[in-house]
């Protein structure tokens, strides 16, 4: 899913922007509830680490269902296709029909949290919309109507991507400071976990219904994706317990609602860079190279290599069972190393070679799909933060939401694309297809880098150069603050004195006794009858 893409944009805003939303963990401890009553202990009390590790624990739970349920389809590739007689074009088209409402949401998912349902409203509307989505999807395969099936992704997609926008805002308000970092790391690695378990449980969870009821068929596949979606439900309990934890926070501490901060903005684009338009061509040419393939993965380890199926299943969800715990130390590696481009350049290689490897070779699958799932985390965490190294703070909000947006759209139109192909050429030609874009990816990171290099080379500085101009950039900032103050200060004392002010510094002058009470800086209004 896209969702990772918001995690690096509220990382980034948290690093440059001081005042955007206001973080329960540097609130004022509050021991005492707004009430007066007495002590709380510390895991009632929301100003308290004890507390807020039961938030983050419910917050990781928020997207679980959504990302389980996001890739059932790859999970049970063959049994959808087969119980419900389709072809691999039509299969891909649950994927498509989830990313097309995301082309468009991904610019007013912030807007809607922030303007019209609130944090804790909005959270619990998109929960509903996944949990929705997937009955909707899983009634398609009971009733055997794959239109209902198309469907029901669409409302999932609805609120998939949103509801990652939400928990990314919870985030920020619950642990804006040192430790959003390990926050986000967590997230995504929960994330990761709930798309590993789907891909390793639900192929089982089917063969187990069809035992039960001894045949297999569209009804069974509906069953299992009921089952399925009783993840979603559970990511919905999640949404109201946060929601319910966050209003009493704002009441006890008297704070005010987390906000995305996104400042949305269609005419800026046109005052994009040369090099953000070449992060887009990345993004997209990436992305499309790994999605795409993890979606049709299964059905290629079988044919391919004779994979069993709960062998495939394992292979084909490598990616994501290393993406959980690499991102945050990769995400740790490009902070304390900075160079960007060149850690892009390096993931970018490496899934080309995985491609290659997996497309020309019978070597073991094992291999090339763990430098995948490397490859994979390296660029997300080098990729998304480069965005706020290239546009002004109150573009950032219009850039990332058409990054999502184009990167909705490549995966809308590729994976029909690719369900095409597989069905006319065979997965050579699929895998040759995954490699040209590959190498579309990569010849524009090298324009990328000759681009920023000629611009002086912002995006390819190391941490250390990147924090000395940090550094220089807050001391020019506190130098304009205090000649400003200064300005006010000069202003200040050549404001012209009132009538009163002057009579008072006549009578002063002529040693006139004024009343001890009196002040040269009060209004004449305020003393006018002790002067009459």
């Amino acid at each position: 899913m896209a969702g990772s893409e918001e995690r690096r944009k509220l990382l980034e805003e948290n690093e440059g922007d001081g005042d955007s939303i206001p973080s329960i963990a540097s609130s004022p401890s509050s021991k005492k509830s707004k009430d007066g009553g007495s002590r709380m202990w510390a895991i009632c009390d929301p100003s308290r680490l004890p507390h807020r590790l039961i938030v983050l624990v419910i917050m990781c739970f928020l997207g679980f269902g959504s990302y389980f349920c996001y890739d059932n389809p790859a999970a049970l590739q063959t049994q959808i296709t087969g119980d419900m007689k389709l072809t691999t074009a039509s299969f891909m088209l649950l994927y498509a029909w989830y990313s097309w409402p995301n082309v468009i949401l991904c610019f007013f998912g912030g807007f809607l949290i922030d303007r019209v349902f609130g944090i804790r409203l909005g959270t619990v509307i998109f929960s509903l919309f996944v949990c929705v989505g997937q009955v909707i999807f899983a009634l398609g395969g009971l009733f055997n109507a794959f239109w209902l099936m198309e469907a029901g992704r669409f409302v999932f997609g609805i609120g998939g991507e949103s509801l990652a926008v939400a928990q990314n805002t919870y985030a920020v308000n619950w642990f804006k400071g040192k430790e959003l970092n390990l926050v986000f790391g967590l997230q995504l690695s929960m994330a990761r976990v709930g798309s590993t378990v789907n891909m390793n449980m639900m192929g089982w969870l089917y063969q187990k219904i069809a035992e039960t009821r001894g045949s297999t068929g569209y009804s069974t596949l509906g069953v299992s994706l009921l089952l399925g979606g009783t993840t979603c439900i559970f990511s919905l309990v999640c949404a109201l317990v946060l929601g319910y934890l966050d209003r009493r926070a704002e009441r006890i501490l008297d704070k005010e609602q987390g906000k995305t901060g996104e400042v949305i903005k269609l005419s800026d684009v046109k005052d994009f860079p040369l090099s953000l338009w070449l992060i887009f061509i990345v993004c997209v040419c990436y992305y499309v190279a790994v999605f795409p393939f993890i979606g049709l993965g299964k059905v290629f380890f079988l044919e391919k290599f004779q994979f069993t199926p709960a062998q495939a299943s394992a292979v084909n969800s490598i990616v994501y069972i290393i993406s959980a715990p690499a991102s945050p130390v990769l995400g740790l590696l490009v902070d304390k190393t900075g160079k960007n481009i060149i850690w892009v350049m390096c993931a970018v290689v490496v899934t080309l070679i995985s491609h290659m490897m997996l497309a020309f070779t019978f070597w073991n699958p094992w291999i090339a799909m763990s430098l995948l799932g490397l490859s994979y985390s390296l660029l997300a965490c080098a990729l998304w933060p480069m965005v706020a190294f290239v546009v002004p703070e109150h573009q950032l909000g219009t850039a990332y939401g058409f990054m999502q947006s184009i990167q909705n759209l490549g995966l809308a139109v590729i994976a029909i694309v690719a369900g095409a192909i597989l069905d006319n050429r065979g997965y050579l030609f699929l895998e040759v297809f995954f490699s040209a874009c590959v190498c579309i990816s990569l010849v524009a990171v090298v324009m990328l880098y000759f681009v920023d290099l000629m611009r002086g080379g912002d995006l390819n500085l190391s941490a250390r150069q990147r924090s000395e101009l940090e550094k220089r950039a807050v001391a020019e900032e506190e130098r304009r603050e205090l000649l400003r103050q200064q300005q006010q200060e000069d202003l200040a004392r050549l404001r012209p004195m009132s009538a009163f002010g002057v009579r008072n510094r006549y009578l002063s002058r002529l040693g006139a006794q004024l009343p001890d009470h009196y002040c040269t800086h009060m209004s004449a209004l305020g003393h006018r009858s002790v002067l009459k």
